[in-house]
């Protein structure tokens, strides 16, 4: 399983993103970023999110 602490990203958020591939987990954390932040993941932010995937 792989995971994404919205924490880790800069948010002061206990949010946690997890799905069973790098591009699943992406995928929610831009619902994400949208829905509970109001921000649209730019190309850089996608790149900087992808490398604090975790495998847990």
């Amino acid at each position: 399983m792989k995971t994404l602490h919205c924490r880790d990203a800069g948010y002061d958020c206990d949010g946690v993103i997890r799905g069973n591939s790098d591009e699943e987990v992406m995928g929610q954390a831009a619902q994400h970023a949208r829905e509970v932040h109001g921000v649209e993941a730019t190309p850089e932010m996608s790149a900087q999110l992808k490398n604090l995937i975790r495998e847990e």
